[in-house]
């Protein structure tokens, strides 16, 4: 089923189209950019799946999501330095058979994920 994301903006009550993320695999303390990408206005990856069901590896990955200039671009006025700027979810897949779908959940103060379907 392979690897997705989905962000959506709790302050404002929509997905997080526009924000950035990064995808990295981790390994021994070393993180190695997979690829960076730009939601698409249903906060999701445009070009769909992070890794589809073959491509996708067991081991530790890392994303990396620019909340802060997020919140700026949407005229949201953050202090400085800002609560949250940028949230890093590092997780493990260990059944490259199932979907690990890494959805976020973020305002400027705020954000929750869980492994979802």
């Amino acid at each position: 089923m392979g690897l997705s994301t989905h962000v959506l903006d709790t302050m404002h009550g929509l997905p997080a189209g526009g924000m950035k993320v990064s995808l990295y695999t981790t390994q021994a303390g070393q993180s190695t950019l997979v690829k960076s990408f730009t939601l698409n206005d249903d906060g999701r990856n445009p070009d769909g799946p992070l890794y589809d069901s073959a491509s996708l590896k067991a081991g530790t990955y890392r994303l990396v999501f620019e909340v802060a200039d997020y919140f700026k671009a949407r005229g949201v006025v953050l202090p400085e330095p800002a609560f949250l700027d940028q949230v890093s979810l590092d997780f493990g897949v260990a059944d490259v058979t199932a979907h690990y779908h890494v959805p976020l959940l973020v305002s400027p103060w705020s954000y929750s994920t869980y492994r979802g379907s």
